[in-house]
C-alpha cells in the first residue's frame, strides 16, 4: 500500500512538471485543513451549530431557500455564521502551492469549485479564473426577484452564538429594499439567480476550448461522491486527449481507468507533490 501511495505521488510530481494547463477540481474537503468544517453527515453538522441538533435541523433541510420566507433571522443566522466563519480563515498552505504551479503553465489555470467560501479568492486566484458552480456566499440576491446580485462586504451579521439567530436589521437588496438572500444554489431551490455563475460558465467553456490537446493536469481535492458535481466535471474532461486526472481524497480517492488516485488529505498531498518536484 505505502509503495502504491508513494508510486501515486511521483506520477502526480510528473504530470504537474509536464503539463501546459492546470485545472482545480475542489470540493469541501479542501477547506479541512484550513479549520473549515465539511458538514460530513449530521454528527458533523450539529457539532458546528447544536442549536440545529436540538431543533432536529440537518445541513439538508437548513441549506433551504424556504427559511428565509418561514423564519429569515435562523436563516440569516446559519449562513451570517458561515460568512463570518469563512472571512476570518486563512487558506492553508496548500492554496499557496497550486498558484505556484498554475504560475509555472504556459496555458495557465481554471479553478472549478462547489464550494461557496471564496477561498481561493483569498489565496490569491483571480476572480476572472474560478466556476464557482454554487454560488458564492459572498454575494446576495434579492428575494423579490428583482434581479440584483451584489457584494457583502458593506454589511456584517450580528449572531447570537447560543442560538444562533441573526439580529436586525437583515441584510437587504440594495436595489429595491427588500430581504437579501445569499447568491448560493441551495437544495430545492427554484429561485437562485444564476447570471453571475453563468458568466463564470462562459469564461471557463473558453479558457477549455483555448487548451485543444495541450497537457492538461487535473487537479482534484476534497471533492466526494455525495454531491457529484466536481468529480463528475473532472471526469468528463479526464477523457480529453492528454489529460490526466490527479484525484486527492482521504476517503474515496477511487479513479477511472489509469489516472491516479491519492488517499491524502489536501495539505498532505500538495507538500508531498510539491517536494518531489522542488527535489526536496
Amino acid at each position: 500500500m505505502e509503495d502504491a501511495l508513494q508510486q501515486s505521488l511521483d506520477r502526480s510530481a510528473e504530470a504537474v512538471e509536464t503539463a501546459d494547463a492546470l485545472l482545480i477540481t475542489a470540493g469541501a474537503g479542501i477547506g479541512v485543513d484550513s479549520g473549515l468544517p465539511d458538514f460530513r453527515g449530521n454528527e458533523g453538522f450539529w457539532r458546528a451549530y447544536p442549536p440545529l441538533k436540538r431543533l432536529g435541523i440537518s445541513f439538508y433541510d437548513m441549506a433551504n431557500p424556504m427559511w428565509f420566507k418561514r423564519d429569515p433571522e435562523l436563516a440569516w443566522g446559519f449562513y451570517g455564521h458561515r460568512l463570518g466563519l469563512y472571512r476570518a480563515t486563512e487558506p492553508h498552505d496548500g492554496f499557496r502551492i497550486l498558484r505556484q504551479w498554475s504560475d509555472r503553465c504556459p496555458l495557465g489555470s481554471f479553478v472549478f469549485t462547489s464550494n461557496v467560501d471564496g477561498q481561493f479568492q483569498r489565496a490569491g486566484f483571480a476572480g476572472e479564473q474560478i466556476l464557482e458552480c454554487h454560488g458564492s456566499i459572498h454575494h446576495i440576491q434579492c428575494l423579490n426577484h428583482c434581479g440584483e446580485i451584489s457584494r457583502t462586504e458593506t454589511f456584517d451579521i450580528v449572531v447570537d452564538q447560543e442560538t444562533f439567530r441573526a439580529a436586525p436589521p437583515l441584510p437587504s437588496c440594495p436595489r429595491c429594499g427588500a430581504l437579501a438572500r445569499p447568491n448560493v444554489l441551495m437544495f430545492g431551490d427554484f429561485g437562485w439567480l444564476p447570471e453571475r455563475t453563468s458568466a463564470q460558465e462562459q469564461r471557463f467553456a473558453d479558457w477549455v476550448a483555448r487548451l485543444g490537446d495541450a497537457p492538461l493536469v487535473i487537479l482534484e481535492i476534497g471533492a466526494g461522491t455525495a454531491v457529484p458535481t466536481v468529480r463528475m466535471t473532472s471526469e468528463q474532461l479526464a477523457r480529453r486527449p492528454g489529460a490526466t486526472l490527479i484525484r486527492i481524497n482521504i476517503r474515496e480517492p477511487q479513479v477511472p481507468g489509469d489516472h491516479i488516485g491519492i488517499a491524502l488529505g489536501g495539505l498532505e498531498a500538495l507538500t508531498q507533490v510539491d517536494r518531489r518536484l522542488r527535489g526536496a
